[in-house]
């Protein structure tokens, strides 16, 4: 899962989490553990989707919507996983992998990331909520 998905996904829970309260993205980042830059694209892209609701201004802030609670976990990560191989199977010099004609690593790891979406399918923003949690997980490394 990408760094991005990841932070929308928080973002998701705290804010299905928290219904009928509007949060401003700086909050949602306090809270969520995550620098506030990539909170704002974040939010920017739920509500792009339709899946929260923003108000601008002094008493503004998101809130989630009706469609983000429905939303399917699996479908909101594949859609924002814009990568089309797990891994890389060419070198930051442009050079393929020599085992690339014979490798069947690829079309497995492609067969089990969507056996992970698939099993994501199953649940929807709002399986995912309860009281937000006092522990925060740790932002992933960017690379």
């Amino acid at each position: 899962m990408s760094a991005f998905a990841d932070v929308c996904l928080r973002t998701l829970m705290l804010l299905g989490s928290r219904q009928g309260e509007q949060l401003t993205t700086r909050e949602i980042a306090e809270q969520i553990g995550v620098p506030y830059n990539h909170v704002a694209k974040a939010v920017l892209e739920l509500r792009n989707r339709r899946a929260i609701d923003v108000a601008r201004g002094r008493h503004g802030g998101s809130q989630i919507t009706a469609t983000g609670l429905q939303l399917s976990v699996g479908t909101l990560l594949r859609e924002l996983d814009v990568r089309d191989d797990v891994v890389d199977c060419v070198s930051e010099a442009g050079v393929a992998c020599p085992l690339l004609a014979q490798c069947r690593l690829r079309s497995a790891l492609r067969r089990a990331r969507e056996a992970f979406y698939a099993e994501l399918d199953q649940l929807r923003v709002e399986d995912l909520g309860g009281p937000a949690a006092s522990t925060l997980l740790p932002f992933p490394v960017l690379r």
